[in-house]
């Protein structure tokens, strides 16, 4: 499992991408058109032409994940529509933007449960 924290660098293309295209091409169109290394732990955020679904391309440090998201319902509500726009994305946005413009609260993994009381094991 990943997970998208506010330190992994996030590169947008702002344009539509086939997404027929599997981890060795995006690969490839990430060198050319990105100018960024894939090895190098960013998450690379691609869009379809409907604006129904999108890929996120990311190495971990023993290989390439690839993710895709197609939505039940709706298109995406926001994606960046320049290199500029790009640039200026973070992680909170990419969460938006993953639950269709809807925010998300970034919590820690773990909190107390209301209303429960610490007990006691025994050992």
């Amino acid at each position: 499992m990943i997970q998208l924290t506010p330190q992994h660098k996030i590169l947008m293309y702002p344009e539509h991408v086939d997404f027929r295209k599997g981890i060795d091409k995006l690969v490839g169109f990430c060198r050319a058109h990105l100018a960024c290394k894939p090895l190098s732990g960013a998450f690379f955020c691609f869009r379809n032409r409907q604006m129904t679904a999108i890929k996120i391309l990311v190495y971990d440090g023993t290989g390439f994940w690839l993710c895709h998201k197609r939505f039940s319902q709706g298109k995406i509500m926001h994606w960046p529509k320049s290199d500029e726009e790009a640039k200026a994305i973070c992680c909170a946005d990419v969460l938006v933007i993953l639950n269709q413009g809807h925010a998300t609260r970034l919590e820690p993994s773990w909190h107390p449960l209301s209303g429960s009381k610490p007990t006691k094991v025994d050992s």
